[in-house]
């Protein structure tokens, strides 16, 4: 049976809204129903009306948008009277042993903030583009990546995504 599955998500850059379309497309195959809500647009959005939720949101400079966590905390009775799923969209998961939600150090603190417990969890690697960022944003990332062994060219593009990881979450919502 069909399900009307809400996908609300955070981004700073654009990658976790791709993500997120990535999943629609995925569940939306499988005969769902999905709407795309951004934060900041879900004031009117009423998540009652959904059988399924799913949050994603990135990590810029170590933490998640502190929007996230408030929604999360707001809505925790009706997160938890349904299916629901949370990802975590971060560069450091681009590491072996930080690719998971049990492993990755952003997921694990996030979690330890929140009383809200998802049914479903993943942690993807995002994207670096240097291109976009802002002066500052470049040079602070850059110095990170730097510090990480990661790429440090300000020219670069580079999506550590593992898209097959996302359609693999995709069905498992699917499940839920």
């Amino acid at each position: 049976m069909a399900s009307r599955i809400l996908i609300l998500y955070s981004t700073v850059d654009g990658h976790t809204r791709r993500i997120c379309e990535r999943l629609q497309r995925v569940l939306e195959g499988r005969g769902d129903a999905v709407t795309l809500v951004s934060f900041g647009e879900e004031s009117g959005v009423d998540l009652a009306a959904f059988d399924k939720v799913v949050i994603g949101a990135s990590i810029r400079y170590g933490k998640h948008r502190p929007n996230v966590r408030q929604f999360m905390t707001a809505n925790r009775r009706v997160l938890e009277s349904r299916p629901s799923a949370f990802f975590s969209v971060n560069v450091v998961a681009r590491k072996p042993g930080k690719d998971t939600p049990a492993t990755n150090p952003y997921v694990r603190r996030f979690l330890k903030q929140i009383a809200w417990r998802p049914r479903e969890l993943a942690v993807f690697a995002g994207k670096i583009d240097y291109p976009i960022y802002s002066f500052w944003d470049r040079q602070i990332i850059r110095f990170i990546m730097w510090i990480t062994r990661g790429p440090t060219d300000p020219r670069a593009v580079v999506d550590f995504t593992d898209w097959n990881e996302v359609d693999a979450f995709g069905r498992r919502l699917c499940e839920m």
